[in-house]
């Protein structure tokens, strides 16, 4: 969705380091997990369908669980036809979870800070945002699949 000039995206904390921000019509749904365990499932059933969940922040120790609602949350992304899996998923953790217009004037470039799996990194309100290279992350999610 765009009007004048802005750009919406989702800032979508994955670890209590890193946001993703993504155009807000990749994703499919914001999932709330009901449930007490303390990290995301690898595969979560939504409308019908298995959906795999990648999890970018369990190393770093960053909270998935949300305690006073005994529930986390998972984005579920919309998948490219024909790369393996239709839907995929990954694990939001840490705060700031938000749906922001983007102004280009409001964005600061930060090259050195691109992580691999990114195609660009940008400063937005004093957050570091990661444009991730979703095609690249439907590939790897549907090759886990098929040797799994």
């Amino acid at each position: 969705m765009q009007d004048n000039g802005k750009l919406w995206c989702a800032l979508i904390p994955c670890s209590d380091t890193e946001t993703w921000a993504v155009p807000q019509n990749c994703l499919a749904e914001i999932v709330t997990l009901h449930t007490d365990a303390e990290q995301p499932p690898a595969q979560l059933s939504w409308r019908g369908r298995s959906v795999p969940v990648l999890d970018m922040g369990a190393e770093d120790g960053s909270q998935w669980l949300q305690p006073s609602r005994d529930a986390g949350l998972v984005a579920v992304f919309l998948g490219l036809k024909g790369e393996g899996c239709e839907y995929w998923g990954v694990a939001i953790r840490g705060q700031g979870l938000k749906v922001a217009p983007l102004v280009p004037e409001e964005m600061e470039e930060v090259a050195e800070g691109v992580q691999e799996y990114a195609s660009a990194a940008f400063m937005f309100n004093g957050v570091l945002c990661q444009v991730p290279d979703l095609d690249s992350f439907q590939k790897k999610v549907a090759v886990k699949q098929m040797v799994a």
